[in-house]
């Protein structure tokens, strides 16, 4: 005579016993292999890349047929932004042109990423933003900066310096917004020449 309950009684409880021994030779695993940690406090950020922002946008600056701008943020405290990634890129058709981009962690720890080019703004934007248009202006300053994106998704601010158009774009706040699109209004473009 068995001694097992036929398959029809078997619930939940049943089901959550089967399994018990299966998850912790899982998590055992997973520990003896290191994979795994635990943080009473959440996730803690990792290393940020080490980049030097300075030495990509004077090389672009001395190779690239448009003015490069260098922002001046603090680098140094509780409001340090640190650069940790730049690329380039060209935006082929009507309107296109070449792009330096370099990526920044703000005071918040969220992305910002500076793009210029000489490329058109409407070029520029449905390069960055796809389909999403215009929604608004900011005045940072004396600058003027559109405003691209939908509720909802990250937002992308570009001006125009008139040879070249600057796109700020990112998972930061107003604030930050205002912070670096003020740090470009307010930087000279970088000499074309090595100095001395």
């Amino acid at each position: 005579m068995s001694y097992q309950k036929p398959r029809t009684q078997h619930d939940y409880k049943d089901l959550f016993w089967s399994l018990l021994p299966l998850v912790l030779i899982c998590l055992v695993i997973a520990g003896i292999a290191s994979q795994c940690t635990f943080s009473a406090k959440g996730p803690t950020q990792g290393q940020i890349p080490n980049f030097d922002a300075k030495a990509a946008l004077s090389d672009d600056a001395r190779t690239l047929s448009f003015p490069v701008r260098l922002p001046a943020l603090p680098d140094t405290g509780p409001d340090k932004w640190t650069p940790n990634s730049g690329s380039h890129d060209t935006i082929v058709g009507a309107g296109g042109g070449a792009v330096s981009t370099v990526g920044f962690i703000s005071p918040q720890g969220t992305y910002m990423q500076l793009t210029q080019t000489n490329a058109t703004e409407d070029a520029l934007a449905k390069k960055v933003m796809g389909n999403q248009y215009a929604s608004g202006t900011e005045q940072v300053g004396d600058r003027k900066w559109v405003v691209y994106g939908d509720p909802g998704s990250e937002p992308a601010w570009i001006t125009d310096f008139g040879d070249v158009r600057v796109l700020i774009k990112g998972a930061g706040n107003h604030a930050i917004f205002t912070t670096l699109a003020t740090a470009v209004g307010n930087a000279q473009p970088l000499p074309k020449k090595a100095q001395q």
